[in-house]
């Protein structure tokens, strides 16, 4: 009995993971991978950003989406910087996500452009593009299949599945952003996907372009040469996404106070396909003013049909900002969340 249940406890998680794979061979949309610390990968989010630090600075990101199943991870890294003779920022961004716990997997490798235009003397307007090289691989022989199991050893049987002719799918694709912003508020739009590539491997299915909008103000906390020695600040941010049909709405606060930062976020689907709350966010992180490193750490707790069975998701991100060469600044740094 003992064995027949432990059988049985393996199929589930098994046919759980298959049925992620096979919403990637299928013909039914796909969305992107998304990460809960949206400011601590900002490129990912919209290439504008690119050298809106004026320093060199590289981020670190990963993310585990529903650990009792290990099926999804995800890992970027990125690094940018202002070059002057540009009049904007450039940047590199890799990104890798598995899916299946690797039987389905996505890299990204993009390169990035921002022009940084000076409005007037409060106000600036960056345009951001991207070029991205993607690659979908189908790893076939790590999957199991129902035809393979057997009442008493498990997957042991061969499966009588075909598989696709090819297991790997690369294509070229393109994003385009726009960032506004004063020393206290900013605003943002990104166009992903605009080439919409084919990325199935059983049919022909595009990637439908996904529309990003970003919104976010500083408040600062206190009397003014308090805050400006403490950087007690306290940030409300919006962002809205849709893709596919698909739509997903992000509210949240966060605040800045010495080297502690932190806050609290609210994740909605909203639209046609689905019309649900999907997870409550904490979110709490380190960024001294005297040193150049951050960490973040943030837990998506589920509450939508799921629960939190399935883990909820865990995040971590890291950022190390090296020296400027030049002291000039052409406009103040946004003043999003630290991590």
């Amino acid at each position: 009995m003992w064995l027949l249940i432990r059988t049985s406890n393996m199929a589930v998680k098994r046919l759980l993971t298959i049925a992620f794979v096979l919403l990637g061979l299928s013909s039914m949309y796909g969305q992107d991978p998304h990460f809960t610390q949206f400011y601590a990968n900002p490129l990912y989010l919209n290439p504008a950003f690119a050298g809106v630090k004026q320093c060199p600075k590289v981020n670190v990101n990963y993310r585990n989406q529903y650990p009792s199943l290990g099926v999804y991870q995800t890992y970027s890294a990125s690094y940018d910087q202002y070059v002057d003779r540009l009049n904007g920022g450039v940047g590199v961004l890799i990104m890798q996500d598995e899916a299946a716990n690797g039987a389905l997997s996505l890299t990204e490798a993009s390169l990035i452009y921002s022009y940084h235009l000076t409005v007037t003397r409060d106000f600036s307007i960056l345009f951001g593009a991207q070029g991205t090289f993607r690659q979908r691989a189908l790893d076939w022989n790590s999957l199991t299949f129902p035809d393979q199991i057997d009442p008493f050893y498990g997957f042991v049987k061969p499966t009588n599945e075909i598989a696709p002719d090819n297991t790997t799918n690369s294509h070229l694709d393109l994003t385009f952003g726009m960032l506004g912003f004063t020393e206290h508020f900013y605003a943002g739009i990104t166009a992903s996907h605009v080439t919409e590539p084919n990325e199935a491997f059983l049919s022909n299915n595009a990637l439908p372009m996904k529309l990003s909008a970003q919104m976010g103000a500083t408040i600062p906390l206190g009397r003014k040469r308090l805050y400006n020695s403490l950087d007690n600040l306290l940030i409300p941010h919006v962002v809205f996404q849709s893709q596919g049909g698909a739509n997903q709405l992000t509210g949240g606060v966060s605040f800045n106070r010495g080297p502690m930062t932190g806050g609290m976020a609210y994740r909605q689907a909203i639209g046609a396909i689905s019309t649900n709350p999907d997870a409550l966010v904490f979110i709490v992180g380190i960024a001294p003013n005297d040193v150049p490193w951050t960490f973040g750490y943030s837990y998506d707790y589920t509450i939508s049909p799921l629960k939190n069975s399935l883990g909820g998701a865990h995040e971590i991100s890291m950022s190390y900002q090296f020296p400027c060469r030049s002291s000039r600044t052409r406009y103040s740094e946004i003043k999003c969340p630290k991590f």
